[in-house]
């Protein structure tokens, strides 16, 4: 007599296989996921850099971005994780607020949880004859999955991302 199917040890055998492939690949898969995110949100806020330039030359005034929690106002507590906007910042104010005659020109909601520092509560960006603010903010997975980046921006405006910082040593995102 012939039965179909499969054995118990056969079942056991193929569950531990199986076991073991899914312990090795989640946590690489979730170190890809973390690394993906962040190169998601870095990205977005070198866009943004690069809209803010652009706006402020074809303006002829500053342009601001800073951190906002709303999408409506900026933070001064100075906490970007939650997102930021840019606005033309007519009245050059510091710390940047936004006013009833500033147009918001552009904000992003950050949907993964990754932690931002910034040296900076605000960046401006200014026309060509003027220097923007310079200053480094820092992306970091909060459970250390994925290398921690930073967006470089010089006084000209210009961004850049790195992986280190100037001795050569991965960002800290605890100061």
């Amino acid at each position: 007599m012939h039965h179909k199917g499969y054995s118990l040890l056969e079942m056991i055998v193929v569950v531990s296989i199986a076991a073991i492939l899914l312990t090795l690949g989640v946590p690489a898969f979730d170190r890809l996921l973390a690394n993906s995110r962040l190169r998601t949100e870095v990205n977005a806020l070198f866009h943004a850099v690069h809209l803010a330039r652009k706006e402020s030359i074809m303006r002829r005034q500053p342009v601001t971005i800073c951190p906002s929690s709303d999408g409506m106002s900026c933070n001064q507590e100075n906490v970007w994780t939650s997102g930021w906007l840019i606005f033309a910042n007519l009245d050059r104010d510091s710390p940047p607020s936004i006013d009833a005659n500033e147009p918001v020109l552009s904000k992003h909601a950050i949907s993964a949880t990754i932690k931002i520092n910034s040296n900076r509560q605000a960046y401006s960006l200014r026309s060509t004859q003027l220097r923007a603010t310079n200053g480094t903010i820092k992306f970091c997975d909060p459970y250390d999955r994925a290398p921690s980046r930073a967006l470089v921006i010089s006084y000209t405006g210009r961004p850049r991302v790195s992986y280190k910082d100037s001795r050569k040593k991965s960002y800290d995102c605890n100061d």
